[in-house]
């Protein structure tokens, strides 16, 4: 292992928290498709497992904010684990409704509940945060193993789902699913050492973290590039069976996350200096322009190159929000932070789906890939429109402000001073 990545694990408690991540984090790429696979098998109405799948993307990108400004106040185990158990009962509820053949009303209630499902790649992240604060190197690997941890549960996680759902009975993929989600979050929450204070006082008194202006740019920019994403899953598959080849295209798509993979493994390497604002806009700039060659492509394998390529400006620039985030939210809000850009990437999700399935419908797969190209110019002009909130770090002052705060919920949390090593 290179020897940042080996430095951020060298501190006791970080392989195990990373590890039930991983696991944890595994549905979030497993029970939209397995619900789709299930649904279709069993019953063969598309548009119900896409109303179904919709759903649950909606429900998560509603609750998941909530579940986190919980967490940031209550403490991940207490937060956690009732969610999760919520998670299950849902989950359970629609697996027996879908057998029992009962009416789409159930699925659809069952489906919503799901949707407390929390944000795990968020709380490890805020792990690490609380670890590396001090540390801007090793936070800075860390953020990078954790986007390259993202896009593995992105390249293994559907075709799990996918596989055991025909290969072995429809439901499968979101039992799986809710057991990895299960194994996760009760490992991640046994781990006491590592979990990050809570701030019941501050996080009570400041409110949302969504009021800071900085935060709000993020998230409409991820809302944006959330379309790129699933647009380019859409129109690609489009484009592989007009090709004749539609299997291709699973394999085409993997290539993609491939990418991203690759340039954060690769990022995390590097020694970053300055503030991240500039990087992020250049990344952002990056992913709009990388768009553009998908019109001109005309076989599979140009486009699985064309991907691959675009897929490397994906992971550095997810990394450098993370990094923004912990910018313009207090220490407080950490995890209520970084789990709204995961809302606004999951809107982005719904409407570039939708999208893209609507112009592939009326102008083929060729003129499709004219969405993500849309959505990458609309995440650029939002990005340049808000970059001057984006302000560098916070004063001194007001950082030792926030620290103030943060030690005294600490003793009113374990009731007297605390000394951190």
């Amino acid at each position: 292992m290179p020897s940042p990545y080996r430095a951020i694990f060298a501190a006791p408690g970080t392989k195990g928290f990373s590890a039930a991540g991983l696991i944890g984090r595994m549905p979030l790429a497993m029970m939209g498709i397995g619900i789709i696979t299930m649904i279709s098998q069993l019953t063969g109405r598309y548009g119900l497992a896409g109303s179904l799948s919709a759903t649950l993307a909606l429900s998560v990108a509603c609750i998941g904010p909530q579940i986190s400004r919980l967490v940031d106040r209550y403490g991940q185990r207490r937060v956690l684990r009732p969610a999760t158990l919520v998670v299950l009962s849902a989950v359970a509820g629609l697996l027996f409704c879908v057998r029992q053949g009962l009416p789409d009303w159930t699925l659809f209630a069952f489906a919503a509940g799901a949707g407390c499902v929390p944000s795990l790649g968020s709380m490890i992240r805020s792990r690490w945060a609380a670890l590396y604060r001090d540390d801007a190197r090793k936070l800075h690997a860390a953020y990078s193993f954790e986007s390259v941890v993202d896009e593995i549960c992105f390249i293994f996680g559907p075709i799990v789902s996918i596989g055991l759902s025909t290969v072995w009975f429809p439901e499968a993929g979101p039992l799986l699913a809710a057991a990895f989600l299960a194994t996760g979050v009760f490992w991640l929450t046994a781990q006491r050492a590592t979990e990050p204070v809570p701030h019941p006082r501050t996080a009570h008194k400041e409110g949302s973290a969504l009021r800071s202006p900085g935060l709000q740019v993020l998230v409409l920019t991820f809302a944006a590039t959330g379309a790129i994403f699933s647009s380019v899953d859409v129109v690609t598959v489009a484009f592989a069976e007009e090709a004749g080849h539609k299997g291709m295209a699973g394999p085409v798509l993997a290539i993609y996350a491939l990418g991203s993979c690759v340039a954060g493994a690769v990022f995390g390497l590097l020694h970053i200096k300055g503030p991240p604002a500039p990087r992020w806009l250049l990344g952002v700039f990056a992913m709009a322009v990388s768009m553009v060659p998908l019109l001109l492509v005309e076989s599979l394998p140009m486009m699985a190159l064309a991907l691959f390529l675009a897929g490397l400006t994906i992971a550095p620039t997810g990394i450098t929000t993370m990094a923004l985030v912990a910018q313009h939210v207090r220490p407080a809000q950490l995890t209520e932070g970084m789990t709204w850009t995961s809302t606004g990437l999951a809107v982005g999700v719904a409407g570039g789906a939708a999208s893209g399935g609507w112009v592939v419908d009326a102008a083929g797969a060729g003129t499709g890939y004219s969405v993500p190209v849309a959505a990458g110019t609309l995440a650029a002009v939002v990005a340049t429109l808000g970059y001057r909130r984006l302000r560098p770090a916070p004063q001194r002052e007001e950082i030792r402000a926030r620290e103030r705060e943060d030690r005294e919920d600490r003793e009113d949390q374990h009731g007297g001073p605390q000394h951190v090593a």
